[in-house]
C-alpha cells in the first residue's frame, strides 16, 4: 500500500472505531490491530491518538460538505435548495450504523483540557453555518445580513437537532419534522 493510501486507511479505520464505539473507548492498540500495521507504522503517520482523531474529523467534515454541496446543486433554486440539508441527513440516516454527528459524538467525550479537538469541531460547525448562509443568500432575494443569519442559523439548529434526535430515537421522524418546520423560517421571504 502506498504511503498516502496507508495514511487514509489509518484515518478511515480509526474513524470507524471512533464513530461506532467512541473516541475514549478506542485504544491505539485496537487501531493498530484493525489497520493490520505495526505500532511504528502508525506513529510514522500520526504523533498521537488525538492527531488521528483530528484527521478523522477533517475527513468526515470534508466529505460531508462536499456531499451537501452536491445535494444543494442538484436541486432547483429556491425552497428545494434551502431544504437539501435535510434530504442529505435522511440519506445519511438510512446508511448502516448511523450514530449521529461524528463531531458532536466526539465532543461529548472530551475533557475540558482537550481544546485542540474542541476547536476543530467548533470550526467545522462554523463552516457549516457559513455555507448555509451562502445557500440562503443564493436562494432568497433582498435579505439583510441579520435576516440571512437568522434563517441560516435556524436551518442549522433544526439540522443539528434532527441529527441528534434521530440518533437518540433510532427513527427518522425528527428529520421529517425539522424539514417540515424549516420553511416557516423563510415563508415571508422572496425566493429566487
Amino acid at each position: 500500500m502506498q504511503r498516502n493510501e496507508l495514511h487514509e486507511h489509518i484515518i478511515s479505520s480509526a474513524g470507524d472505531l471512533f464513530y461506532s464505539q467512541g473516541y475514549n473507548s478506542t485504544g491505539v492498540n485496537e487501531i493498530i490491530t484493525k489497520c493490520d500495521i505495526a505500532k511504528a507504522t502508525l506513529y510514522s503517520h500520526f504523533k498521537s491518538k488525538e492527531d488521528i482523531c483530528i484527521a478523522y474529523l477533517n475527513q468526515r467534515h470534508s466529505a460531508f460538505i462536499k456531499n451537501l454541496k452536491g445535494y444543494v446543486n442538484d436541486r432547483p433554486k429556491g425552497k428545494n435548495q434551502l431544504l437539501a440539508i435535510f434530504d442529505l441527513l435522511r440519506d445519511m440516516y438510512l446508511e448502516e450504523n448511523f450514530q449521529g454527528c461524528w463531531g458532536l459524538k466526539t465532543l461529548g467525550e472530551l475533557s475540558p483540557d482537550q481544546t485542540t479537538i474542541l476547536s476543530v469541531i467548533q470550526q467545522q460547525k462554523k463552516e457549516l453555518l457559513l455555507y448555509l448562509g451562502e445557500v440562503v443568500g443564493d436562494n432568497i432575494s433582498n435579505l439583510s445580513k441579520a435576516e440571512t443569519e437568522k434563517i441560516s442559523g435556524g436551518l442549522y439548529l433544526l439540522y443539528e437537532s434532527a441529527v441528534t434526535e434521530s440518533h437518540l430515537f433510532k427513527n427518522d421522524w425528527p428529520i421529517f419534522m425539522s424539514k417540515s418546520i424549516a420553511p416557516s423560517l423563510f415563508m415571508d421571504a422572496e425566493l429566487v
